[in-house]
């Protein structure tokens, strides 16, 4: 599919709110009526999994060994306890960014946030010392080169990844390990107490190789499980900040709590995500005309972009002004809450949600405060064939920056 989402919106239109899509041999069942989508996120999670059907999904790109042994997941490194940890090594990746950008230029939005995401994580569960320099710079290329998102934003070169025996996959996280191995070195004698510390006792009882490459691989599956779609919400909330000159002069002008409003409607309209359940033991689906019953081996599924967008009148414009905090102003008002998506619903909310929010309120606010930004676009597009996450842009979305009118 060139456009997944006019495919499944035309689909829906000549086949209603429930249908089978057949990929690849596997019958997928698409629910979009408020019951049907609402029993998809009631599905246990152990009957039809999510967690499967992403795996499932990230294989495509990811090489399985970088599954196996994982002792650290994304979800271990974002309870409250870290959101000290997590702020500091966000303010630092702020500032290094700002010097990075120097006083005025260019650059594309896009490129600026995902620079940024690798710097606020990578200083977080990799390190201050993995942060900055030649080692941050060899990072970037790497877990671009690894990048797990791939598989959902270009579904069509998992081909040609395959084709390889992800050969490009495997050399971009062999020196991912080796430049992690020169940060734990560095530490060896001097152990520090933070969330890499913390990586690095869930190894204390290994040594040698085994010890680097175990911990340098928690840190890169909490890194891209982490870090994949907040840059990419980051950029479209600032794309349509920029877009919309009174919201901009708004924020400005310190409005509380619009900045979150803003992250919580971009990333609202910007969801391309496919939420997958791979069915494991028999199940139900109801979708309020038919109970459908599942066997293993199939999937159920929504998308989001398509119920983000039409579940209520006037959902498919930008308005970060029918955000209440971080639910929806009439979400009374929909057949069904779970109808519209940002973080996820239920056991399935994204647990790194409070963090996320903070991270793109904090680094909008710094880059409205040290500049003047213009955008040399006027409109921006989602890249068509993406089947997941959160949308990457079709295009450039170039800003020139100066300092702000005193």
């Amino acid at each position: 599919m060139t456009d997944v989402v006019a495919t499944l919106a035309d689909a829906r239109v000549r086949h209603g709110d429930t249908f089978v899509v057949d990929s690849g041999g596997t019958d997928h069942l698409f629910c979009f009526s408020p019951t049907g989508v609402r029993s998809f996120y009631a599905l246990p999670e152990a009957s039809a999994s999510k967690g499967v059907a992403d795996w499932r999904m990230l294989l495509r790109k990811l090489p399985p060994e970088l599954f196996d042994g994982r002792r650290t997941l994304p979800h271990d490194l974002f309870g409250r306890e870290d959101a000290g940890a997590h702020l500091a090594a966000l303010d630092g990746a702020i500032v290094d960014q700002m010097a990075e950008l120097g006083p005025e230029g260019e650059v594309d939005l896009f490129a600026l946030t995902r620079r940024l995401g690798h710097r606020m994580g990578l200083a977080a569960w990799g390190g201050p010392e993995s942060a900055r320099g030649d080692r941050f710079t060899g990072l970037v290329e790497a877990l671009d080169d690894l990048d797990g998102s791939d598989a959902f934003v270009h579904p069509g070169d998992m081909a040609a990844v395959a084709a390889d025996g992800q050969a490009r996959e495997r050399a971009a996280m062999a020196r991912a390990e080796a430049l992690l191995a020169r940060t734990l070195a560095e530490r060896r004698d001097a152990p520090v107490d933070d969330l890499l510390g913390r990586i690095v006792g869930r190894w204390a009882d290994v040594t040698g190789a085994e010890h680097d490459r175990g911990v340098a691989r928690d840190v890169i599956l909490v890194h891209l499980g982490s870090m994949s779609n907040l840059f990419a919400a980051l950029g479209w909330t600032l794309v349509d900040l920029l877009l919309h000159p009174e919201v901009e002069a708004r924020a400005r002008a310190g409005e509380d709590g619009l900045l979150e409003r803003c992250a919580l409607e971009s990333t609202r309209l910007a969801q391309r995500s496919i939420m997958l359940r791979a069915v494991l033991r028999p199940v139900e689906v109801d979708d309020g005309v038919t109970t459908w019953n599942l066997e293993p081996g199939t999937v159920v599924a929504t998308f989001l972009p398509l119920t983000n967008t039409s579940s209520a009148p006037g959902l498919d414009v930008y308005d970060p002004d029918r955000w209440q905090r971080r639910r929806l102003r009439d979400e009374a008002e929909l057949a069904a809450r779970e109808l519209v998506t940002t973080f996820g619903h239920g056991r399935h909310t994204c647990p790194a949600m409070p963090f996320s929010l903070t991270a793109m309120t904090r680094s909008v606010q710094a880059l409205l405060d040290r500049y003047r930004l213009t955008p040399t676009f006027s409109s921006a597009t989602p890249l068509p064939g993406q089947i997941g996450g959160v949308a990457r842009a079709a295009g450039p979305c170039v800003v020139t920056y100066a300092p702000p009118p005193r």
